[in-house]
């Protein structure tokens, strides 16, 4: 739905990208020309060069930004997405104004100029952008500009829509009720507004803005007749589907023959992602075997004296494709602690382990080792947790999508570890987030929850 307050939202970026555009182009000319700070051979084109050429870089600037979707606005937007709608604009743009100037033979032609101008504007268009939503979205959580929003269900999933539209108040979308034409054993703070047959009604009596569909898996059938009764307006409707695993989909369409395919997980390492991933593990492997090598020497010390047996612990465990391989770590536990009971999980209060062993394990020093592991190539730094084949074989059969974890290398840290499900945990939870990463992988990603295991991934509760 088009709005008075989007139109003024286009306007206002439209003019700080132009705004951004000019000073870039100018600043480019100084850096250039005038600062000093690059060699000059030859001699120097006129500012007014570059004034007469100025037109045509703003008029280019909106087609660009326009083309790549920057006038396209979300209240869901995040600053990801943000980040790489700016980085494509300016691409456009850096092809379009390189193509015009070769064409018309301009004298300011300069390879060094368009890329100090490029560089330039995606930094402030980024920085200006960022800016502005920030005042938006404070805006938004003091109570301006905010959308209203009607909830089709009053389920689990409509109750934690609810709730998720009110904890992120940057986003200004109000939710004022639900809609559901059998609110029975029903328990909210927000009221049952209507039946699906009112929806019409309330859009206009409420000026609503956004319609979720909520609805239970079972009755998901009932969603083509909401959106059927919602054909006739202009509100925006997005659907929340209950099903299990839903987070292992990454929704991505292609065109097959004409006919729209939607592939609902497919794996994002392939081709140069692969090439990426093992750069980063070899390279972050290899300095953290450098720098912490006094620690494990520390470690290996510590285990050697608190009691007999072998410093290093392998066992096997299972990665990439289920291949199997033997993990490294530093040993905990006493040398027959799987005499006569066989594989079993470490519980809290377990007397198989050291003095030393209790420690190295919830401050997650026994697993150093497997940097080697990742150095060598069994494992990767993030990525699913290793399993044994005795419990995967146990899992796989009561878990679903439970191989599908199988699909990447193992890792040292995970999404799954890094909020909280590690140790004596939810192994459905843990399962939940680890298909999510799979499907949902960049590198940020990975930059992103090593950061994030660096400051709270290492000592856990649940770890003995």
């Amino acid at each position: 739905m088009v709005s008075r307050r989007s139109q003024y939202l286009v306007a206002w970026f439209a003019l700080s990208d132009l705004l951004t555009a000019a000073f870039s182009w100018v600043l480019s000319y100084w850096i250039r020309f005038q600062s000093r700070w690059l060699a000059v051979d030859g001699e120097v084109p006129l500012f007014s060069m570059c004034l007469h050429s100025l037109p045509v870089v703003l008029i280019l600037t909106l087609l660009a930004y326009r083309s790549t979707g920057q006038y396209s606005f979300d209240r869901m937007r995040r600053i990801r997405e943000e980040l790489i709608g700016v980085l494509q604009g300016n691409a456009l743009l850096a092809l379009l104004v390189a193509t015009l100037l070769f064409f018309l033979r301009d004298g300011y032609e300069s390879r060094l100029i368009l890329l100090i101008f490029f560089a330039t504007h995606a930094s402030l268009s980024f920085i200006a952008r960022r800016s502005a939503w920030g005042i938006i979205r404070f805006a938004r959580s003091r109570g301006l500009d905010t959308s209203f929003a009607l909830i089709v269900g009053t389920g689990k999933v409509a109750r934690r829509t609810a709730n998720a539209l009110r904890r992120v108040t940057w986003m200004g979308i109000r939710p004022i009720g639900f809609i559901e034409d059998n609110p029975h054993a029903y328990c909210s703070d927000l009221d049952v507004l209507g039946r699906v047959s009112d929806l019409p009604m309330l859009l206009e009596k409420y000026g609503v803005g956004h319609v979720f569909i909520a609805l239970p898996a079972r009755r998901m059938h009932e969603a083509r007749g909401v959106f059927e009764i919602l054909g006739q307006s202009l509100v925006d409707v997005r659907m929340v589907p209950d099903l299990p695993g839903l987070a292992t989909m990454s929704l991505r369409s292609s065109n097959l023959e004409g006919q729209q395919v939607i592939g609902l997980r497919e794996s994002p390492h392939f081709g140069i992602n692969i090439l990426v991933k093992r750069t980063m593990d070899i390279v972050l492997s290899a300095m953290a075997l450098i720098v912490l090598s006094p620690l494990l020497a520390a470690v290996a010390i510590a285990v050697k004296i608190s009691s007999r047996g072998p410093i290093l612990f392998r066992q096997e465990r299972c990665g990439l494709n289920g291949t199997s391989f033997q993990m490294l770590k530093f040993r905990s536990m006493r040398v027959d602690a799987e005499s006569g009971t066989g594989a079993v999980w470490a519980r809290k209060g377990d007397d198989r382990t050291t003095p030393v062993g209790k420690f190295i394990r919830k401050t997650s020093l026994d697993e150093l080792p497997q940097f080697w592991n990742v150095l060598v190539g069994d494992m990767s730094l993030v990525g699913p947790r290793p399993e044994r084949p005795v419990f995967i074989s146990r899992f796989s059969k009561t878990i679903p999508n439970y191989m599908s974890r199988h699909a990447v290398k193992a890792g040292i840290t995970g999404w799954a570890q890094v909020n909280g499900w590690r140790g004596n945990t939810s192994l459905r939870k843990r399962i939940q987030y680890d298909l999510f990463y799979i499907t949902h992988w960049t590198p940020f990603m990975d930059i992103k929850i090593l950061w994030m295991t660096i400051f709270k991934g290492f000592v856990h509760e649940n770890a003995y």
